[in-house]
């Protein structure tokens, strides 16, 4: 057989990242990211119920700083993952394929993850809740 000579797929390399790549691959990070911070929602629960020490231990992980960190990659990640998922609902309806619709959707999108994020952690600090 004679070789033919194909163009090769573009890859990491020479792939500008455009705004509709980069946000699917946040929406699969959100989705990852709401599975761990699922399982640590549990343990808190769980620990509620097994008595004050375990309680105790799971306040004191989740008051941390870097369990702060986690519960705001986690509010983040819950918005972020809202918002696109009603962005792709509008898509199987076929709303909102052009460009332009595209971009604007996906910007509203991350400023929507944005402003709750932030509207929740003022609210959670202000209620006390961030000491």
């Amino acid at each position: 057989m004679a070789s033919i000579d194909r163009p090769l797929s573009p890859h990491i390399q020479v792939y500008r990242p455009q705004i509709t790549s980069v946000l699917s691959i946040l929406h699969r990070i959100t989705g990852v990211v709401l599975t761990f911070g699922t399982l640590f929602l549990t343990w808190w629960l769980v620990s509620a119920a097994y008595g004050p020490e375990a309680f105790e231990t799971s306040q004191g992980f989740l008051g941390s700083w870097f369990g702060h960190l986690m519960l705001w990659g986690f509010t983040f990640s819950l918005f972020y993952h809202l918002g696109n998922g009603i962005r792709h609902l509008a898509w199987d309806f076929g709303w909102g394929f052009e460009l332009t619709e595209v971009r604007k959707s996906g910007l509203a999108v991350v400023a929507f993850a944005v402003v709750l994020t932030l509207v929740t952690l003022i609210a959670a600090y202000a209620a006390g809740g961030g000491s």
